[in-house]
């Protein structure tokens, strides 16, 4: 079962960072599903592996707040 936890976790999270770009909802995505590896890292004992995680969720969720209070741009071409 715990191991299903870290499959889907990180499954997650390459998903939603493939598309960050779309949506910054998918930013916020990112950020939990980063906490729920570091979560499932802690749950095996994987201290070093918890720690990235832990890390990459607090710079996606501040990628996030970032994004959201910007304004509207078009991108282009």
């Amino acid at each position: 079962m715990i191991e299903l936890l870290g499959i889907l976790s990180v499954s997650a999270m390459v998903t939603f960072y493939a598309l960050e770009r779309r949506s910054p909802l998918f930013i916020l995505a990112f950020a939990l599903s980063c906490a729920a590896a570091s979560l499932y890292a802690v749950l095996i004992r994987s201290w070093p592996f918890a720690a990235v995680e832990a890390l990459w969720s607090v710079i996606a969720l501040r990628r996030w707040l970032r994004m959201r209070s910007e304004p509207l741009r078009k991108e282009d071409g």
